[in-house]
């Protein structure tokens, strides 16, 4: 089922503000908390620094009337900063790759594609943009070759 969600950045930070969230809004996580150590090494990639691999990759928490924050901790070592503005994105979840791929080309159409959809290693397709108002939206997919299945 589609969803919108509001996703935070934070640097280092993301583990103590979820947990601060938890107990304003009284609910629980969606699944375990992921960790930068989670995320498979490709050929070629540098390490990441031991002070960063405890650092939060994803985490998903209900707040009200359907809402899903999310949470990511920046990194130093792949040269992220936090500025305002950048601390904040809208999190679209299509049902199909296809409707994914349309919301994608229409927000990012004079704006800035800062990451081109693709199929990343969780199964999904993800991507990132900037409109051309400066707000910054994110694209996930998941399981995109089977809800293309589904549909046909």
């Amino acid at each position: 089922m589609a969803r919108t969600s509001i996703y935070l950045n934070f640097m280092g930070k993301t583990e103590k503000a979820f947990e601060f969230y938890i107990q304003v809004f009284g609910t629980e996580f969606i699944s375990p908390v992921q960790y930068m150590r989670d995320v498979p090494v490709e050929s070629g990639q540098p390490p990441l620094p031991n002070h960063e691999k405890n650092m939060v990759l994803h985490v998903e928490l209900p707040i009200l009337g359907g809402l899903i924050l999310m949470g990511t901790d920046m990194l130093e070592s792949l040269g992220h900063a936090l500025t305002l503005g950048n601390n904040i994105s809208l999190n679209l979840e299509p049902d199909t790759l296809a409707e994914t791929e349309e919301l994608y080309q229409a927000l990012s159409e004079g704006g800035d594609a800062t990451m081109p959809l693709q199929k990343m290693f969780w199964g999904g397709h993800f991507g990132t943009c900037v409109d051309k108002f400066g707000v910054r939206w994110m694209f996930n997919c998941a399981n995109a070759e089977r809800a293309e299945e589904i549909q046909q």
